[in-house]
């Protein structure tokens, strides 16, 4: 055992979720094709070779943010369709899911914009999309049919997307 107190390894169960935070924070700030190793280090503060030892590789870490911010979308998307008893209430929780920012916040979209890119040159994301989109349309499945709930599906999204460029009050960090 080493006399050097700063030698001795501390227990940091929570590095690797930093890591995949401070991923996010990265994005963020420089984009996917900006993020690299040594700025989700310093963003996380931990040590370079924390990296290799979390993740396989910078792709790895970018598909567990990515998966992150999916379902963290999903569940506030789902979660808001569920409080709906009915069809009239469902209509609302799309106007709250649209207008309030449950789902699109700034960052949200933007992070979102950077998995859209991301994954149209990584097929093995695909996946991330295919799970998104299909937890949102069985939530909307409970009050519309098919053909509406995809057209909803990609409304919301849109609305988002529209409302990032209408609305220049809104900043990256929100």
């Amino acid at each position: 055992m080493s006399s050097n107190p700063s030698a001795i390894r501390r227990p940091d169960p929570d590095r690797k979720q930093r890591i995949i935070n401070a991923a996010l924070d990265v994005i963020v700030e420089h984009g996917v094709q900006g993020t690299t190793h040594r700025r989700v280090a310093e963003a996380a503060g931990v040590p370079l070779g924390s990296m290799t030892y979390h993740f396989n590789g910078m792709d790895d870490l970018l598909h567990l943010a990515f998966t992150q911010v999916a379902h963290a979308s999903s569940a506030a998307f789902v979660g808001r369709l569920a409080e709906a008893g009915n069809r009239e209430e469902a209509i609302q929780a799309i106007v709250d899911i649209i207008a309030g920012n449950i789902w699109s916040t700034p960052r949200t979209l933007l992070l979102s914009y950077e998995l859209y890119a991301f994954a149209a040159r990584k097929p093995e994301l695909a996946a991330i999309m295919r799970d998104w989109m299909q937890a949102s349309r069985e939530a909307l499945g409970r009050f519309f049919d098919p053909l509406t709930c995809r057209a909803l599906d990609a409304l919301v999204e849109g609305m988002g997307i529209h409302a990032r460029w209408i609305m220049p009050s809104w900043t990256v960090g929100r």
